[in-house]
């Protein structure tokens, strides 16, 4: 089956479709159209699923028929049952699809954070220029491990969240300009390049490590998340493919709303693990070894829950929860 001619021959049906389940309210007649092209928008996926399966295309199509499944019934959707959803289903799924960008986004800035560490520690001059040989006494002999026990822990965890989260939602909502993603990702590599150099060179490399692993490796996947799907928002418009430009940054958008309301879970257990666990008394392999197995839950939770409902097309729809919680009734 040719599938980009048969989603212009169906497409006005969906987008009919679309536009009915969104109305506050339905007249008759309306009420009648919305139950016949539901039953012919139904028999379109199953078509796609038997003969085309592509997973964008499905995961479309089956959001679109439960949310004008709900509005024909006018059935109400539980609260607890749609967030169970989302983060059982839509908030991996979303993760998982977006795969390429993020982990892309991810290698080029740890080769990139790796190859400026070395340059810096092989010139030893550029560290001057960073800071003054009194700040660098500083951080290196109290600064850096103070940082993390200086303020109360659930004030400083409440801190760090706010602060993580809105370097990722910066990330996102820039996301449409391409560069300021960029931008925001070289500072933030940048500063943590001058502190691993500057810690590394004065012996203190065991500590810089012990301190920023527990909370870092989850922390800094986020942000890498967020610049990958900023910087996808940014293709959408730039490569459209068969949808308008319109239509592509809409879509993107809208499942951007949805991963980032996602990771400010993920965000919240960093800055719980940052404020309780790092500056804690345990062992530093037991403080790493808290972070990791907090980074491998994550990767599990995006790669094996992900990937499942990704293939299988139950992937909902991001932007419900942005939309509102509840069907309305006919």
């Amino acid at each position: 089956m040719d599938l980009d001619a048969y989603v212009s021959a169906h497409r006005a049906t969906w987008e009919r479709l679309d536009t009915l389940s969104r109305r506050r309210r339905l007249t008759g007649a309306e009420a009648d159209e919305i139950i016949d092209t539901y039953q012919r928008v139904a028999t379109h996926l199953s078509v796609i699923r038997s003969s085309a399966p592509d997973a964008s295309l499905v995961a479309y199509l089956s959001a679109l028929l439960a949310r004008a499944r709900g509005r024909a019934s006018g059935t109400r959707v539980s609260t607890w049952s749609t967030f169970i959803d989302f983060f059982a289903i839509s908030f991996p799924a979303a993760l998982y699809r977006m795969r390429w960008w993020w982990l892309t986004v991810m290698g080029v800035c740890l080769l990139a954070a790796a190859v400026m560490t070395w340059w810096v520690l092989e010139h030893p001059r550029i560290e001057s220029s960073f800071a003054s040989p009194q700040e660098i006494e500083r951080l290196v002999t109290n600064d850096f491990e103070s940082y993390y026990s200086e303020y109360e822990a659930t004030s400083f965890a409440a801190r760090v969240w706010t602060n993580n989260f809105w370097l990722a939602a910066m990330c996102i909502v820039v996301g449409i300009f391409g560069l300021p993603v960029i931008w925001m990702l070289y500072t933030n590599i940048l500063n943590l390049v001058v502190i691993a150099s500057i810690m590394i060179r004065h012996g203190r490399g065991d500590l810089f490590f012990g301190l920023l692993l527990p909370h870092g490796m989850l922390e800094l996947t986020c942000l890498f998340v967020a610049a990958g799907v900023g910087l996808r928002i940014f293709w959408s418009w730039v490569s459209p493919g068969n949808r308008t430009r319109a239509a592509a940054l809409g879509e993107e958008g809208r499942a951007a709303i949805g991963v980032a309301l996602g990771l400010v879970v993920v965000l919240l257990i960093c800055g719980v693990i940052e404020a309780f666990v790092t500056p804690s008394p345990l062992p530093t392999w037991a403080r790493v070894g808290i972070g990791v197995t907090a980074w491998l839950l994550f990767m599990a939770y995006v790669f094996v829950a992900g990937r499942r409902a990704h293939e299988s097309g139950e992937t909902g729809d991001l932007a419900e929860l942005d939309r509102g919680l509840t069907a309305p009734t006919v």
